[in-house]
């Protein structure tokens, strides 16, 4: 018989969101609050990310740095970081079923936290066609050869993606001593800092092929080239022996869905309130496990929002009770967006809420004023800092308390 095991904060996931919400939630006495994360080291994925751009401007950080002082700061409150341990499936409404070094386990807590990230699309998820050989990476697979494994990679790679991250794994590639031969996108335009993207292609030499997908890979064994097509029919082969794919994040939402928590179809993560609470009573989200894919510093902010709702709900349940025991979805109005705006976190709104919303946009926005209605009812007008296709927004919650809990759905426009 499995053993059952008694937490009060079981705090699933051991990146940013997660470490920073165990670390709160012991300091602000929780009682025995475990974080567990299935892989060897906590960090989640800035412990693979070997360039700086973490922490502040004041104090900038490697992202192995941000991850090795998150883990330390978690295990200097009190939470207790365990590595190597997966949660399986759910055994009860705040149980989860485990397996580690040490066996099998079910946990049971007085409230759950809900950290799991978010991971990149592979290869076989965005339905490219042609051979199976190796050299095929996302770029948290291909940080983690080179920065942790010292693995060899190949000669020659193409980048999927004009992101960010694209420009990171990038990056990575060089650093591994291999030749970048060009990134490629299917969209018009790259989706990063113009300087970075102008230095990349000027100053590395690197083509950045717009309009363009990946039609087909080839090479048997190993790679060998990767077939592109132009969305003019035009089409050509690029001889290489490692292929990235990058961006097009995902929600890691197994668990939530086999607990059957509401997801949001926008972000297909779980759909949560102003608290961070999910419609499962006792569970809570955090980080970018609602959002694929935000900065480190926002998944952080949103686990110490998580501990302190943890915390109050603790703290109302009473010595001994479960955070939401018997208790419904707390009632929320529905946030819906009008084009082009994709989707917003959190997905619901009362008017006791204080958390700043996180909102994604599909197309270039010019410091645009964003307007909030609810039945034809002007709540708020805020003109914000502008943001590129797939970059954030952010707006303030002090509009909330005009919100009224029985109205119709709040509508956020951008003008």
């Amino acid at each position: 018989m499995t053993a059952v095991r008694q937490v009060d904060v079981l705090v699933v996931g051991a990146g940013p969101a997660g470490l920073t919400a165990a670390a709160t939630l012991a300091a602000r006495g929780a009682g025995r609050v475990e974080v567990l994360e299935r892989e060897r080291t906590p960090g989640g994925v800035p412990r693979t990310c070997a360039h700086g751009g973490f922490g502040s401007w004041r104090r900038p950080l490697t992202g192995p740095r941000l991850a090795r002082e998150l883990a330390d700061a978690a295990v200097r409150a009190g939470a207790a970081v365990r590595t190597g341990v997966t949660a399986l499936d759910w055994a009860g409404p705040l149980d989860l079923a485990t397996v580690g070094p040490q066996g099998p386990e079910i946990l049971r807590a007085r409230a759950v936290v809900l950290a799991t990230g978010a991971r990149e699309r592979p290869r076989a998820a965005r339905l490219v066609p042609g051979t199976r050989p190796a050299g095929v990476y996302t770029t948290g697979e291909l940080q983690q050869a080179v920065h942790l494994y010292r693995q060899p990679i190949g000669t020659r790679a193409v980048i999927v993606g004009a992101e960010d991250v694209s420009y990171a794994a990038a990056d990575t590639v060089r650093r591994a001593g291999a030749e970048v031969v060009a990134l490629v996108t299917d969209l018009p335009a790259h989706r990063t800092a113009p300087a970075r993207a102008l230095d990349t292609r000027l100053r590395r030499g690197v083509p950045l092929l717009t309009g363009t997908v990946v039609a087909e890979l080839l090479g048997h064994g190993r790679l060998s080239g990767v077939r592109i097509r132009h969305h003019d029919g035009r089409a050509a082969v690029l001889p290489c022996d490692t292929v990235v794919f990058t961006g097009d994040f995902v929600p890691e939402q197994e668990l939530a869905r086999l607990g059957g928590l509401t997801l949001d179809p926008r972000t297909r993560g779980p759909a949560v309130d102003g608290a961070l609470r999910t419609s499962r009573p006792g569970v809570f989200a955090a980080g970018n496990l609602l959002h694929a894919v935000e900065r480190a510093a926002t998944a952080a902010r949103e686990g110490t929002l998580a501990a302190a709702a943890v915390t109050a709900a603790l703290a109302a349940a009473g010595a001994g009770a479960a955070a939401g025991s018997g208790a419904a979805w707390p009632e929320g109005v529905p946030l819906i967006l009008d084009p082009p705006l994709r989707w917003i976190t959190p997905s619901r709104v009362t008017p006791a809420d204080t958390l700043p919303y996180t909102l994604r946009t599909a197309s270039r926005l010019t410091r645009p004023l964003l307007e909030i209605t609810q039945d034809d009812r002007v709540l708020h007008r805020e003109r914000v800092r502008g943001a590129a296709a797939g970059r954030s927004l952010t707006l303030t919650a002090r509009w909330a308390h005009r919100v009224d809990a029985k109205g119709g759905p709040v509508r956020v426009t951008a003008r």
